[in-house]
């Protein structure tokens, strides 16, 4: 069977980029194009490319593709990376109380729409017990407090390391991640807010924007830094609102947009579309 590989690249803009690319790729590999897709920003001079590809070339391994590549790449001052289709993640939900996200995810995934492995559940809380256990997915409840948040995050950490978990998705997981916590996992944790970042930051941003009266509410998935809810955006949705809606019916729609939104960060991520920088990204469609 072919094997299908999406390589990633980000370089400074320059001529006969995607020439050079797709030269290399059916030279060296005899490859089949099945998808490619570019970004130029201008205003930073840089070039972005995902191309997708399958090839019955024995040889094309990750070892072998990054000696053969990298001589192009250092030429070009790329960064890049190659990705096998297959090699499926291994994913972590972390969750609190609230339960409406981890249970749209925990669906998507047995309906087919995530190819991962959906390897642990961690919670500071009892609640998510019966759905991980429905699912049959292992469920670790991890509580937590000021005191003891130290050993707690490297009892995570642990758990992460032993399961080799590729991606971790805070599926309303309402505690602060450390800054030692968030450099193990560069770019490899995912957090839906339930607020249009940048506006209405915080612990209750729906009762912020029910006070202040807006007419559109939102949630935002994003990449998590040590910086709280500053993050490369990934995904945002909005959701009208009006006079008639109450503080219960805006929190209802906008768990509804906080579902959307970290499905398709999750989903855009575990298929490789997703390219961070300047604290911005490049979503490939």
């Amino acid at each position: 069977m072919p094997k299908t590989a999406i390589l990633l690249i980000d370089c400074p803009d320059r001529k006969g980029l995607v020439v050079a690319i797709v030269d290399f790729l059916v030279r060296q590999y005899d490859v089949n194009i099945l998808n490619s897709d570019q970004h130029q920003d201008a205003e930073l001079g840089l070039f972005f490319m995902r191309v997708e590809f399958a090839t019955d070339d024995p040889t094309c391994t990750l070892k072998h593709f990054h000696s053969a590549f990298g001589p192009l790449a250092a030429k070009l001052h790329m960064n890049w990376r190659i990705e096998f289709a297959d090699a499926p993640r291994n994913v972590a939900l972390f969750v609190s109380q609230y339960l409406h996200c981890l249970a749209d995810l925990l669906q998507r995934h047995q309906a087919g729409e995530f190819r991962c492995n959906l390897s642990l559940i961690v919670s500071n809380h009892e609640n998510a017990r019966p759905l991980a256990e429905f699912y049959g997915i292992p469920f670790h409840h991890l509580p937590v407090t000021r005191e003891t948040r130290p050993q707690v995050e490297t009892a995570q950490l642990d758990l992460l390391a032993e399961h080799r978990i590729d991606l971790i998705v805070l599926a309303r997981y309402m505690q602060i991640l450390s800054p030692a916590f968030v450099d193990a996992y560069p770019q490899r944790i995912i957090n839906v807010h339930h607020s249009f970042l940048p506006a209405f930051t915080g612990a209750k941003p729906y009762h912020a924007a029910f006070a202040r009266g807006v007419k559109l509410i939102g949630s935002t998935s994003h990449y998590v830094t040590e910086v709280l809810d500053e993050g490369p955006i990934i995904e945002q949705d909005v959701a009208r609102v009006t006079q008639n809606d109450q503080l219960p019916s805006l929190i209802q729609k906008g768990r509804d947009l906080e579902r959307l939104v970290l499905s398709r960060a999750v989903q855009w991520h575990l298929e490789h579309r997703i390219l961070s920088y300047a604290n911005k990204t490049v979503i490939f469609a």
